[in-house]
């Protein structure tokens, strides 16, 4: 079962995106992502937390974003950081994201208020992908909106391994995480399913070929298989082929490991 996502749909909500914006790729429903979407619909009912947590590169945020592309169409509001942000740099996104008209206030207090109020309006759900970067006192600010009696909002942190960790050393914190759900890489047995359902350079290609490539390089990781099926096709393309064989993975293999031999 795959489903391809549309260039966009009808409420403006970013489709799930490929790494590498790889053309011609499926987004094929795993039991990674099928287990999402149930504890997405679970979360959404609820308007509780969740945390989706696991190691980089296994589908998380696109499994999030697909999910929530059915459930939650024009209801979705995600924030993103890449360092280590402050209670400041929430606010501050979280105003930007959710097209707060006027300036931010100066005052932590009426900051909050303002938030509280756009959050207050209707129902949304906010998603704080990498949220491996947040520490105990940006999760407390997450909480704190959310505890709120007239904010209406589920939250969904997406993140590696720190942000397990840190919610849950802090009851507080861990207490009010209604769902919590693991990303694991595939198997080898779930490889030789899902791959030849990814991409249609993997279609037909002889089984054997795909347990190589796993073993080799693509270690039961989407990010992985990403940038092996990109280089593969773009191999097939120049040489004019249509299938991968280990001539064309042992070329793949030279370019994501840098060497020859």
């Amino acid at each position: 079962m795959t489903a391809t996502p549309t260039p966009e749909n009808n409420y403006g909500d970013p489709v799930p995106e490929h790494y590498l914006g790889l053309a011609g790729a499926n987004v094929v429903a795993t039991e990674a992502l099928m287990m999402a979407h149930d504890n997405l619909a679970d979360v959404i009912e609820a308007q509780a937390m969740m945390c989706v947590h696991g190691d980089a590169g296994l589908g998380k945020t696109l499994s999030v974003n697909a999910a929530l592309c059915r459930l939650a169409p024009g209801l979705v509001c995600r924030v993103q950081f890449r360092a280590r942000p402050t209670p400041r740099d929430i606010r501050h996104t979280l105003f930007t994201a959710l097209a707060v008209s006027g300036r931010p206030p100066a005052k932590p207090i009426e900051f909050d208020l303002i938030l509280k109020d756009v959050l207050a309006e209707r129902f949304r759900i906010l998603v704080c992908d990498e949220a491996q970067w947040l520490s105990r006192e940006c999760f407390e600010y997450w909480r704190h909106l959310w505890d709120d009696q007239r904010t209406q909002i589920a939250i969904v942190f997406v993140g590696g391994g720190d942000c397990y960790e840190v919610l849950r050393r802090e009851p507080m914190l861990s207490s009010r995480v209604y769902v919590w759900q693991e990303f694991r890489r595939m198997t080898a047995e779930q490889v030789l399913t899902v791959i030849p359902a990814y991409h249609p350079i993997w279609a037909q290609a002889d089984p054997e070929i795909i347990a190589y490539a796993d073993t080799h390089a693509g270690h039961g990781n989407f990010r992985s298989w990403a940038k092996i099926t990109s280089h593969a096709a773009r191999t097939l393309n120049k040489a004019g082929r249509d299938t991968v064989d280990h001539d064309v993975l042992g070329y793949v293999f030279s370019k994501l490991s840098g060497r020859t031999g």
